[in-house]
């Protein structure tokens, strides 16, 4: 019974066996197959969708946005230009590029002075060196180079290169190392500029007839900045790179977290590089499909590229060019009625703004060459270069003297000349017997100024007596006055929205402690001509200091070339602080002012008692010196701050003319600020009657 079972058994496992090996058979077969379709019908196929498995972005750079001043006139422009860019592929070779530049030196002219002077001598070795590749590399084998690395070995084999070899190139040789060199210069699947500057029409026509023979080359369009009102603002607005310079050395890594090519244009100073972030735009982004050899199959723009945003400046560009004509026509009247005394006089400078926002409505400076008998815009200086400025801080120091408590408002000394022991006499312009904190400011007095620095270093003897010694704690008393003066911007930074500027020299203790005295009436600290204007705007606006600004609004581009895009951003008033004095003690200053443009006394009435804008201020007379081959000429540095109105003050300025001969300064402070406020005003005027104009026009039509 047990072996019949067994028998059947066995005789069913062959036949299990064989269905399996059948079933097997069948999988393989199918199997097969499916490879034989893979590999002999769909190969080419599938080897394609295999090797399209590189995506690549790059990014393409847009126009900048636009410049314009507060009334919506345009102040810089792009420029469309004809251009001929190249874009490498991954992984593409020296000779790739040596082939692209033999076919595009058949479109386009690159045989100028600017493109051929630009070569180097390892420009023409490299190129040598791919047209002899076998040769160069038979004497290398000379050369022992186990110990180098690939650059060591690489300027080895340039050496081999004779100067014999390299010293007669033809000129249609050197037109294409020239296009090489700047093909080289890309970096993968990133356009770089071959030329855009004086790209004819043919030679556009040319290029984009053949694409197909330029791998990578492509013919299109290129932008400029343009400056439609010449000179005006260029020193403030600034510049910005080459692609060839592109973004800065330095600041590589900042710029490349931030979406950044290497060679990207981008700010390079004034409000170009402060704004940058608006300017830049949003640039296209290209996806690129690309095989494994580096060769582009497929592209598509995944991020449309937007031009960069537009500024709209605080600045008036009619007052500013009317402001930048004052300050030449002036200056130029005085270096001319006296050329040899005034032969140090190299700069005028002027700051206006808007005392309650800080809106800077102009700035202005100039430089004069006296090699070249040139003038430039120099309105950058207005913030970097630091004067003495005089008399025309005395309203800060008789402020510190309030709120110190060494003077009180009324407080009257007798003004007549003061010799100190081991200091030179120190006195003011003219003995002026009795004055208050009021006349002192009217008439400008010096001795009522070192009376105040006096008393804060605690010597309260008045009056002085003759050869006395002073007993004063020079470093204390400077320090005090130093930071008073700081409440007011004089000696810190003013918060200016731009780069770069200068907060002036701040003076150390001197030994002599007659030189504090100095300091009270301007002459110790340096301070720029917008610290000034701060200064003076601090004090008309009842002692709040606010922050200048360049910047009023920043829009969207649009497509409209005309018309200004939504707004986007508003620059707002921003307080700084507020100086530490009273009301009452800021209105007693701001009387001084007053009078000294419109009092009797006034050093200023002779050009402002009779305005109808009613303005204040303080003129400022300062020693200063050049040396020249050791020898010292004494000179002067002539400023002035004001506002106006005196009751509710819309401008405020500052104006600072250094290195005058003395006695021959012609009062060109004086006239430039009484021109620059004349201007002001009457300019002010033609804008409310157009206002009124257009409102009655307006109800007309309604």
């Amino acid at each position: 019974m047990v072996d019949k079972k067994k028998k059947k058994k066995r005789s069913q496992l062959p036949i299990r066996m064989n269905i399996l090996f059948f079933a097997i058979f069948l999988l393989f077969s199918a199997l097969i197959l499916q490879l034989g379709v893979v590999q002999i019908l769909n190969g080419e196929t599938y080897q394609d969708e295999i090797e399209r498995t590189n995506l690549d972005t790059t990014s393409i750079p847009v126009p900048r946005g636009k410049i314009y001043d507060t009334n919506g006139k345009l102040i810089v422009d792009n420029e469309a230009m004809y251009s001929i860019t190249y874009t490498p592929p991954k992984g593409v070779q020296a000779k790739d590029r040596l082939k692209v530049a033999n076919t595009l030196a058949q479109y386009i002219d690159m045989s100028d002075d600017q493109y051929i002077d630009r070569i180097t001598d390892r420009d023409k070795r490299e190129y040598y060196l791919l047209l002899h590749e076998e040769d160069i590399e038979k004497r290398l084998e000379e050369i022992d180079t186990e110990e180098m690395d690939n650059s060591e070995v690489y300027t080895a084999t340039l050496e081999l290169i004779t100067d014999e070899e390299i010293a007669d190139f033809s000129d249609e040789e050197m037109e294409v190392i020239a296009i090489k060199k700047e093909l080289d210069k890309a970096y993968a699947l990133t356009p770089q500029v071959v030329k855009n500057e004086e790209v004819t029409a043919e030679e556009y026509a040319a290029v984009a007839e053949n694409l197909d023979e330029l791998p990578g080359v492509n013919a299109t369009t290129d932008w400029n900045r343009v400056y439609p009102n010449g000179d005006t603002l260029t020193s403030i607005l600034g510049s910005i790179s080459s692609q060839e310079q592109g973004i800065p050395a330095e600041d590589m890594s900042a710029y490349l977290t931030k979406g950044y090519s290497r060679n990207d244009r981008v700010g390079r100073s004034g409000l170009e590089e402060e704004y940058e972030d608006f300017l830049r735009g949003r640039k296209e982004q290209i996806q690129y499909t690309t095989r494994q050899n580096g060769s582009i199959v497929g592209s598509e723009t995944i991020v449309e590229g937007e031009r960069g945003k537009d500024l709209v400046l605080t600045t008036d560009l009619d007052f500013q060019q009317e402001v930048d004509e004052i300050l030449l026509d002036e200056f130029q009247s005085m270096k001319a009625k006296s050329p040899y005394e005034n032969r140090f006089a190299t700069n005028a400078y002027a700051v206006v703004m808007n005392p309650k926002t800080g809106e800077l409505l102009a700035i202005s400076g100039l430089n004069y060459d006296s090699d070249k008998d040139e003038y430039s815009d120099a309105a950058f200086m207005a913030l970097a270069n630091a004067h003495e400025p005089g008399s025309s801080i005395k309203g800060a120091t008789i402020l510190t003297g309030y709120d110190s408590g060494v003077i009180s408002p009324g407080d009257t000394f007798n003004d007549a000349p003061m010799q100190l022991a081991q200091t030179p006499v120190k006195k003011s312009v003219q003995n002026m017997g009795p004055v208050n904190d009021l006349s002192a400011l009217e008439r400008s007095s010096n001795v009522y100024m070192f009376y105040v620095a006096l008393r804060l270093g605690g010597d309260y003897r008045h009056p002085m007596p003759q050869n006395a010694s002073l007993n004063i704690n020079i470093g204390e008393t400077l320090q005090t006055l130093q930071n008073y003066f700081n409440q007011f911007g004089l000696g810190a930074t003013t918060g200016i929205d731009y780069p770069y500027e200068s907060t002036g020299v701040r003076g150390e203790a001197p030994d002599n402690p007659g030189n504090i005295l100095d300091f009270a009436i301007g002459q110790y600290d340096t301070y720029t001509t917008l610290q000034l204007a701060q200064y003076a705007s601090t004090i008309a606006n009842n002692g709040y200091r606010v922050q200048p600004h360049f910047l009023k609004q920043v829009h969207d581009p649009i497509a409209s070339l005309d018309e200004l895009g939504p707004l986007y951003y508003t620059k707002n008033t921003t307080v700084m602080n507020r100086i530490e004095m009273t009301d009452d003690q800021i209105s007693r200053v701001q009387e001084g002012f007053r009078l000294s443009y419109q009092g009797t006394q006034g050093t200023g009435s002779g050009f402002f008692a009779r305005k109808s804008y009613n303005p204040a201020g303080k003129t400022g007379t300062a020693q200063s010196f050049e040396y020249v081959d050791g020898q010292e000429f004494a000179l002067n540095n002539l400023t002035l701050v004001g506002y106006a109105p005196f009751d509710d003050p819309e401008v405020a300025f500052a104006v600072v003319v250094p290195h005058v001969g003395i006695g021959e300064g012609d009062q060109v402070n004086l006239k430039i600020g009484e021109r620059i406020l004349d201007t002001y005003f009457e300019i002010k005027e033609e804008h409310d009657e157009d206002a009124e104009g257009d409102s009655a026009q307006d109800s007309e039509e309604e």
